[in-house]
Formats: C-alpha cells, structure tokens, sequence
C-alpha cells in the first residue's frame, strides 16, 4: 500500500465530491415531483410514499454493507460497480411508465448509495492524512448539505422546464463521466470486510413488513390481515434480527454499543428527528403545489429557507460542539424543529400566504444544522476506539430509518385525516401530521437530558487481563 503516495489524490477528491453531490441531491430531488408524478403516472397516497421510501430503506439497511464489501473487495472496485448499479437505476427510473416499475428502480438506486455514500469516506480517508481528514470530511459534509438543500430546488427546474424524467436522466452522463475518474483513483482495502447476511435478511424483511403496514393501513383497513401481518411479522422479524445480533460472530450492529447509556439515548434523537422533520418535508412540498398553487421549481425555492438553513448552522455548531459538547445542542436542534414544524401545524390553511411559513422555516432549518453535527461526534464519542466507524455507520443507518418511517406515518396520517380531495382536506391532513412530528420531536428532546454531558468514553488501558480486555473511562 502507498500510504503516503500521492498518486491519484486530486482524481480521489473529484470522484467523492461528484459522487457523493449526485447521492444526496437524489434524497430529496424527486419530493418537488411528487405531484407531477402523482399526474402522470396515476398514483396515488401509497405510491407517492413508495417513491421515496423505496429509495431511503435500501440506502438505509444496505449502509453498513456497502462499507464492508468496500473493505473485503476493495474500495474503488465496490465503488464503480455501485456507480454502474446507481446509473442503470437512474435510467430505469427515467424510464419507468408505472408507478411500481419507478418504486423498482428508485430501489435499485437506494442499493447503490448505500455503497457509494459511505466508501466516499474511506475513500477520502486512504488518501488525506490524518491531521488533514477534519478539513476534508468537512468539505465532504458541505457537498452532503448543498445536495439536499438544492434536491428540491433541482427537481423543481427540471421537473417544470423540462420533465420529471430528467431528474433521474441527469444522473446518466453525470455518472458515466465518473467511471473513467476512477480508473485514475487508487485502490485500497481495510479492516476484515466481515459481512452479515443473515442479519441483513432479518432487518430488511422486517422493516419492510412494518412499512408495507403503515403505508396500506389506510386502503386495505388496519385490521385486515395482510396489514396485521406487515406489522406484526415485520416486528418479530426485527426482534429476530436484535436477537440474532447479539450472537452472530460478525453482527451488522454490535448490540455491545447500546450498552452505554448515552449511546442508546444518541441513537433515540437520531431516530426521531429524522422521523419528524423528513415526514414533514414530504408532506410540505406537496402542500406548496398542490394547495397553495405554486409550481415545482416555485415551491423548491420556497422550502431554501428550511433546506439550506443546515448549511450556516452545521459549521457553528461543530466548533460549538467541541467546546460545550454535543448534548445541549442536540437539545436544541430538537426543540428548534419542533417548535417550527409545530407553528406550521398551527398556521396552516387552504389560503396561507407563503411569508407566514418562512419564519418557521428557517426555525426549523437552523434546527436541523445544529443538530447533524452534534449528534455525529455523541455517536462517535459514546464509542470505543474500535468501533468508530460501526457507531458512525449505525447512526446514519438509523437516521434512514426514521426518514423511511417519518415518511410512512406522515402519509398513513393524511390519508386517515385528509387526502387529496380538496386543498381543505389536505390542509386537515397536514395539520395533524405536523403536530405528531412536533409532539415526537419535543418527546426526543427529552430524551436528550439523560444523555451524558460528554460524550468522551475513551478506553483507560489502566489494567489489561491476558485477554487484552481494558477499564473504561468513567462515563458521567
């Protein structure tokens, strides 16, 4: 291994920062299409949460995957085979003349993420030194805010000036472009690369059934039995997956990490907010086209306030979150958000107009960017040394799973108290959905109390048996 060649080093950064730019516009990017789609395809509720869902609960299990295959198999060979995967999944989705063959692709795509996201890292991380790699994976973070700050804005101009279909179309050259950049990257490996296929099985069944459950409920009836059955099967499979983990001899999630108190309470916020605040945006952007009238790229510059907020919070935060620690700030992004998705609840009508929502927007934003990075360094902190990067995996895996049930229970909600009958029925809709996200992100914000004051359990090698086992720090 080359570890202080240069070689490839300026090809690297391209490849990452491209890369992972194109990943995040496509978490948010197809939200402003929604109704577009809805149109054109003749979806409706279900579809609509599919189409996002699909995309968040393959990147959401496959995560820790992708970063193992990396570290067996190589880095750059994983990376450009999931490339070649994200583009064929793009195409398809541009493709797609049903809504089950768009919610097929958008899968797909989700399955390539999850390896290029995280490989993006390791990737950086094997050609930057490591008095260097807080000022990269501060850029890498940046590229990651600006995607999902301009996914809307992004999706609106094509899908309004051109087509819905161009939104995944763009990510064809885009992609193809990349795969000679990383010929010129070199390749690396790490760690043992250990997989967990039965635990994969296990949590992706079982997430999908109580998916599958939410998302029907309300068609099919919450006590019919293919709902019961998602449910409650996805709940024992997810209980088989946990009691699998604890004794699998490489376990996708080291049930040894939620032993410590902070770890388990870091691991709640990180549930929840996205659970709260992603739910919300999926409901938002159709609120601002279809009941206020605005077009796709109008309403994708209406949701900047709230999107890109993150992208002045997160920095201050991150220096604030070394001097004061993570729990008061992730206290705060909760309580932030909460009280800016719970004022538009409020407020919401069929005839808003559009300044009344930008003050709570921006709340809600700097709420989001003073929480990301906090809730970052607990996750890591709360960690011993060599599980870093499983605890900062496990944290990311579970903000996709709050995103995929945030999504789910946002639209089982309007669809028992609203639809899309009227902007009236919506908006009643919408409002109870808002307050339940508000309600969740106050509750998680209580749980942040009971999170340590600092998050630094590091390993004290004050005694160490034959089994190299060590005391730990005392965790206050």
């Amino acid at each position: 291994m080359e570890s202080t060649n240069t070689r490839g080093v300026g090809w690297t950064w391209l490849a990452v920062l491209v890369a992972v730019f194109m990943v995040a516009i496509d978490t948010l990017v197809v939200t402003t299409a929604l109704p577009v789609i809805r149109v054109d395809l003749g979806a409706d509720l279900e579809g609509l949460e599919w189409t996002v869902n699909a995309y968040t609960l393959t990147f959401a299990v496959f995560l820790l995957s992708g970063a193992a295959l990396g570290d067996r198999l190589g880095r750059r060979a994983v990376f450009g085979g999931a490339l070649v995967v994200f583009i064929a999944a793009s195409a398809l989705a541009a493709l797609s003349d049903s809504v089950g063959m768009l919610v097929t692709a958008r899968a797909i795509q989700g399955l390539g993420a999850a390896a290029i996201l995280p490989l993006t890292l390791t990737l950086l991380a094997s050609v930057v030194s490591p008095e260097q790699r807080g000022h990269a994976f501060g850029l890498w973070g940046a590229m990651v805010g600006l995607g999902i700050a301009l996914g809307p804005v992004i999706g609106g101009s094509i899908t309004e000036y051109q087509s819905w279909q161009w939104i995944f179309w763009i990510n064809v050259p885009i992609g193809l472009l990349l795969l000679p950049v990383l010929a010129r990257v070199r390749e690396s490996r790490g760690g043992a690369g250990r997989l967990d296929p039965v635990g994969t099985v296990l949590v992706t069944a079982g997430l999908f059934g109580i998916v599958y459950g939410l998302v029907r409920g309300n068609g099919e009836g919450w006590t019919s039995g293919s709902v019961l059955t998602g449910l409650i099967g996805g709940g024992v499979l997810v209980l088989a997956f946990l009691a699998w983990e604890s004794r699998a001899k490489a376990p996708m999630v080291p049930l040894s990490l939620f032993r410590t108190r902070g770890f388990s309470l870091t691991m709640v916020a990180a549930l929840i907010m996205p659970f709260g605040v992603f739910g919300a945006i999926f409901l938002a952007t159709q609120y601002l086209q279809t009941v206020l009238g605005y077009t796709p790229l109008e309403a994708g510059v209406r949701t900047l306030p709230w999107t890109a907020m993150p992208l002045l919070a997160a920095p201050i935060s991150g220096r604030l979150t070394d001097k004061i620690g993570g729990r008061p700030l992730v206290f705060l992004g909760l309580i932030m958000q909460a009280v800016g998705i719970g004022w538009v609840g409020l407020i919401a009508e069929p005839d808003l107009a559009y300044g009344r929502l930008v003050i709570p927007f921006i709340l809600t934003g700097l709420g989001l960017g003073t929480f990301l990075a906090p809730v970052a360094q607990l996750a890591i902190g709360f960690a011993p040394p060599e599980l870093e990067g499983v605890a900062s995996g496990v944290s990311n895996a579970i903000r996709q799973f709050g995103t995929v049930l945030g999504v789910s229970v946002a639209g089982a909600i309007l669809g028992a108290y609203g639809g899309f009958t009227s902007g009236q029925t919506f908006t009643d809709g919408l409002v109870v959905a808002y307050l339940v996200a508000a309600s969740a992100l106050a509750v998680g914000a209580l749980v942040t109390l009971g999170i340590p004051g600092r998050a630094e359990p590091r390993p004290v090698p004050v005694a160490r048996s034959g089994a190299g086992q060590t005391v730990s720090a005392a965790r206050r």
